[in-house]
């Protein structure tokens, strides 16, 4: 049985924590298209959100939830461990079309100009129409695809494109409207996260323990940069600085300008799979130790950390001067970016791997029990 349990804080620590949220590449309340929010990955929802929230809805799969869900036009994209793509109104969490791959789909949707692309364990990148689910194309990498696509214009700013890292050791560019090859790029091993982009490159990391930097235009390598171990998560690209987390139980920023460390935040032998969430002067992400971590952008120092009853593979948002993330421990929590104050938590019970998804004053987050949530503030 679900429980419950809410625990305020004081006003003047959220009143505090609003302005460090502020961002200038926050999305509009309403929007949350992609994993992570926008194509830098930087983990910033636009909008208001409730110190407190309710749950408003829950829809079952058949699966576990590891994907992360988009929000755009008032409808929620996500995949499931039992194969299927599911379209569900914001509002009521009703099915308005579910779309079946091969495999289980841990890949997070993207969704752009009418059109739902995303990865499946079935080795497949499937774009689909975002109204009816209708299959529009399709296109065969050489492993499964666990990581959320990513987009970007072509060279010459007319089409866009849309890029998969797969299993077989490659990023793919392909063209959105018809899933033809622009190029692809291979690295020296598997590709688990999500590409960001930024300023004309697009940036990840992978099994070859290498943080690569690839010409969007062409596929070319603009940079190789050791990681110092593999990363499992996704970078965030802000001000021409890659933030990052690995295997070996440290946390980066990169200059990719210069290829060098800026620093390197490292406490406890504990790896770091949760991707970051970065604000103006913060960096907070999530840590197998079971902590949240919110240390300083410019140099690494810790200003506080949150603990939890297990694993923080989830890759919290921040919106509103407020922190969202899940954990294995089964919660979803709700802090202050201020001073990392628990303000709300909701117990689910079963692992939280997901990363939350926050619009238009909710959040959407999956299950490992397959279910998929609907937080926000029940109307009076």
């Amino acid at each position: 049985m679900m429980r419950r349990s809410f625990i305020t804080s004081l006003a003047a620590a959220v009143a505090g924590g609003l302005l460090l949220g502020l961002s200038s590449l926050s999305l509009p309340a309403a929007d949350w298209p992609m994993f992570r929010g926008a194509q830098n990955l930087q983990g910033i929802a636009g909008g208001r959100l409730p110190a407190r929230l309710d749950l408003l809805w829950s829809f079952k799969t058949g699966g576990a939830v590891k994907s992360s869900a988009a929000i755009v036009g008032g409808s929620v994209f996500i995949g499931s461990e039992d194969g299927l793509v599911y379209s569900l109104a914001l509002a009521t969490g009703r099915t308005n079309w579910t779309f079946k791959t091969g495999a289980a789909i841990e890949s997070s949707p993207l969704v752009l100009d009418g059109r739902v692309f995303i990865g499946s364990g079935d080795a497949f990148a499937y774009a689909l129409d975002a109204k009816t689910g209708k299959r529009l194309w399709k296109y065969e990498t050489g492993d499964k695809i666990l990581g959320a696509p990513n987009w970007t214009k072509s060279a010459d700013g007319k089409s866009n494109w849309v890029l998969f890292g797969s299993y077989d050791f490659k990023l793919h560019c392909l063209d959105a409207a018809t899933g033809k090859s622009n190029w692809v790029y291979e690295t020296g091993n598997y590709i688990n996260g999500a590409p960001a982009v930024d300023r004309g490159v697009t940036v990840f990391g992978g099994c070859d323990a290498m943080l690569h930097v690839i010409s969007v235009k062409d596929g070319t390598q603009v940079k190789e940069i050791e990681a110092g171990a593999y990363v499992a998560g996704s970078a965030a690209l802000v001000d021409g600085r890659a933030y990052f987390g690995h295997y070996e139980n440290a946390y980066q920023c990169i200059d990719l300008a210069k290829g060098t460390n800026i620093w390197t935040y490292k406490e406890r032998a504990f790896p770091y799979f949760s991707s970051p969430a970065v604000t103006p002067d913060r960096v907070v992400f999530g840590g197998r130790d079971k902590r949240l971590h919110c240390v300083r952008r410019d140099n690494g120092d810790v200003l506080w950390t949150f603990g939890t009853r297990g694993k923080v593979d989830s890759s919290p948002v921040v919106c509103d001067g407020k922190v969202i993330v899940g954990s294995e421990d089964g919660r979803l929590y709700l802090m202050s970016l201020a001073d990392g104050k628990e303000l709300w938590n909701y117990e689910i019970g079963q692992g939280l791997t997901a990363s939350p998804a926050v619009a238009d004053g909710r959040v959407i987050i999956g299950s490992e029990d397959g279910s998929v949530y609907c937080f926000g503030v029940k109307a009076k």
